[in-house]
């Protein structure tokens, strides 16, 4: 199924209901993952990066207000899409994470200047000032640069994340990324993060000169730049206009300066080219009219810079209190990308279909002539539910106006009646599957419409095995869209579990995969598929429940979970016993932070169901005197030798030394799991001052308590 479907959902947010959104974030979760995978890995964006920001900041929206829908496929706990294939993958020695993204004044206030002021004490008095670096934000593709000793040794892409592709080679080729960093003072281990980049006039010829070639023009400078960089040959790379500049750092192994501006400093000594022009990178106050000032100057001059950019990076100046500030899941909390505002377009809607998902939701979907919006070509677009299309009169054969919020992603913003064809009709939603024919449900009060085919439903079926095979889940090579749908047709799997039975049924066929058309010849292509899948059998287990596909648990929630049982054995004893709403064991689900009730229900649920058990015992049990399926690999904590790591704290009353969000993102980054509530599998409890029923109840419970100056104690901060 292709997702560029990209249209914003225009009930504002304040107005959802809980249903709504929960309908909204599993809906947003799907598409962006799917533009993440087109822009980072692909090279091949569907829509703007303004589109893209909207969805993303859409998605934020509604987990501020329903903080217990936030799933983990969520795009805020998450990060660029899995590194390509072709090159080596390399793990990021620190996350290689992206910005947090502001539309309007408002947001950078609120979701960045109060947040900052609300987790450092200390700038809780707003008279305080905040000095923040201001400077243009360029469209092009993060790349981390390795140095040891002052000599280059490696160059990554961002990837996901946590793992990037290696272009050493590629990057070595880049004139304006020195071999050995220039001057003296540098630490012995320096990763220099920036940005590659083509300039529009390069970019011109770059694809006059593809022309000149027969081949395919370049969609925008951030596709050229992204294309040129991953080349297998390392040879094409160098023909290639491509250049860098230096904007952050990952690993160091000693402090080099203690601003932002100094650290832009010694970056330039060391050899580096740095956001240019220089004269539009200052240093500015926290109040809105000088980051207006800036904001509308750079607007104005955006056109004339000879690169593309898309906004204003807004950044803490103390290193001091970006280190305090530190990350959340997916972004520093330290800056924010302030994006320009989105490009608009018209186009007509040739015909709207239904498309079916793994839990049977029926997404209508708009199918355009194709039209370039702020560079990108977009032919679909999602019309999220009935009660949209109803709302906005939206039918076959309209003219409507799309946008592309911050660069990314189209959203359909309105239909221009005007130009309505005189014999148009309203769109009649079906009644029933276009794929199976089951009737469709739709529940009262609640949006989304649903196949009531379930294990009759092939696109239900198949959407769930794609899901189980994904990057995120088994990883399994191969087996894409269209492997999945034939062998789903041939009736060869139809469960997770044949998959891992496939070798050895085909190894007993009378008509094995190697004489299939297609299959056949040198290369051994059913070899391929096997050896993928049996590579595939070891896997850890926050993928594993990931891959799942419990409703609104994404990648984000299966880690929290994860994280929380450790053992598969512990997490699946417990969330059998949680069926019973009156257990400790759903208690202590329901403490764990960003787990509420609706999720916890969806988790049981699927305990609950015989066949899910069934698929669990099969692919974890060991089968005919021989091992599991599949292994799953315990939980391991990254910072085993910290005192609480692998503990659940609770926090409770107002603490004297920094904030609770301060005091909850230091817990977390020593290993301990930061639950919500108390339970019996509580560890500690700190009790600042003020603290209320949840001291009481750990009284209660017989737990160890520890005021904040035990607590800090404990973990070597006094």
């Amino acid at each position: 199924m292709k997702k560029n479907r990209t249209t914003l959902f225009d009930v504002p947010v304040g107005r959802l209901t809980e249903e709504q959104a929960s309908s909204e974030v599993n809906e947003l979760a799907e598409i962006i993952a799917h533009h993440d995978l087109l822009y980072y890995q692909k090279d091949q964006p569907e829509i703007t990066d303004a589109e893209y920001d909207s969805l993303r900041q859409r998605n934020n929206d509604i987990e501020t207000r329903f903080p217990d829908l936030v799933l983990p496929e969520s795009p805020s706990h998450r990060v660029g899409a899995e590194p390509a294939m072709g090159f080596m993958k390399i793990r990021h020695a620190v996350p290689m994470t992206s910005l947090d993204n502001a539309m309007n004044l408002e947001q950078v206030q609120k979701n960045f200047i109060e947040s900052i002021r609300n987790f450092i004490r200390e700038l809780h008095d707003t008279n305080v000032p905040i000095d923040l670096i201001v400077e243009p934000k360029i469209d092009g593709l993060s790349c981390a640069i390795r140095y040891e000793k002052g000599h280059i040794v490696s160059g990554l892409t961002r990837g996901n994340g946590i793992e990037g592709e290696d272009v050493t080679a590629n990057v070595k080729t880049i004139k304006e990324i020195p071999h050995r960093l220039h001057g003296r003072g540098w630490p012995e281990v320096m990763e220099i993060r920036g940005e590659v980049y083509i300039s529009d006039e390069d970019f011109l010829l770059l694809n006059e000169q593809q022309e000149l070639a027969g081949e395919t023009s370049f969609a925008t400078p951030r596709n050229a730049a992204a294309g040129s960089l991953r080349q297998i040959d390392p040879d094409i790379t160098a023909n290639r206009p491509l250049r860098f500049f230096a904007y952050a750092w990952g690993e160091v192994s000693a402090p080099f300066a203690s601003t932002q501006w100094e650290a832009r400093q010694t970056l330039k000594d060391w050899g580096f080219m740095l956001n240019e022009p220089s004269d539009l990178v200052k240093v500015v106050n926290s109040d809105s009219t000088a980051l207006v000032g800036y904001y509308e100057m750079l607007y104005g001059k955006r056109s004339s810079l000879g690169f593309s950019i898309d906004g204003v990076v807004v950044k803490v100046d103390r290193l001091d209190w970006q280190d305090r500030l530190g990350f959340d899941s997916r972004s520093p909390r330290w800056a924010i990308a302030w994006k320009f505002p989105p490009e608009r377009a018209k186009t007509v809607i040739r015909s709207i279909t239904v498309q079916i998902g793994r839990t049977g939701k029926a997404t209508p979907v708009a199918n355009l002539d194709p039209i370039s919006v702020g560079g990108v070509l977009v032919s679909r677009a999602t019309l999220h539910n009935q009660d949209e299309i109803e709302r906005k009169d939206i039918r076959e054969g309209d003219t409507i106006t799309i946008q592309r919020a911050g660069d990314v992603i189209p959203q359909v913003v309105q239909v221009e009646k005007e130009y309505r064809p005189p014999d148009s009709q309203p769109y009649i939603f079906p009644i029933r599957c276009p794929v199976c024919g089951s009737l469709f449900s739709r529940e009262k009060g609640v949006s989304d419409t649903y196949c009531t085919g379930r294990l009759i439903c092939a696109a239900q079926a198949k959407e769930r095995l794609r899901h189980f095979v994904s990057r995120n889940a088994f990883n399994i090579e191969g087996l894409g869209e269209m492997n999945i749908a034939l062998f789903y047709e041939k009736k060869l799997i139809g469960t997770p579990v044949e998959i891992f039975t496939l070798k050895e049924r085909d190894q007993q066929s009378e008509h094995p995969l190697s004489t299939w058309d297609g299959w056949r010849g040198k290369n051994k292509r059913a070899n391929r598929l096997f050896d993928a899948i049996d590579r595939a059998r070891t896997i850890s287990l926050d993928r594993f429940i990931y891959s799942l596909g419990i409703r609104r648990i994404g990648q984000a929630k299966a880690r929290l979970l994860a994280r929380h049982y450790r053992t598969l054995t512990h997490w699946r004893d417990c969330m059998e016993k949680a069926t019973d709403p009156a257990s400790e064991e759903m208690k202590d689900l329901l403490s764990i932070g960003g787990i509420g009730e609706s999720m916890a229900e969806d988790i049981v649920s699927f305990f609950r169901e015989e066949q899910n058990q069934d698929v669990l015992d099969k692919l974890t049990h060991p089968l005919h005197n021989r091992g599991a399926l599949v292994t799953i690999t315990d939980f391991e904590l990254s910072d085993t030798g910290s005192p609480i790591a692998g503990k659940t704290v609770v926090f409770t009353g107002a603490l004297d030394s920094m904030s609770r969000p301060e005091a909850k993102a230091l817990a977390e980054r020593l290993g301990a799991n930061v639950a919500g509530s108390v339970s019996k599998k509580t560890d500690y409890v700190i009790a600042g001052s003020g603290a209320g029923s949840k001291e009481k109840e750990a009284r209660k419970l017989g737990l160890t308590i520890l005021s904040e100056r035990e607590w800090l104690d404990l973990i070597g901060k006094v």
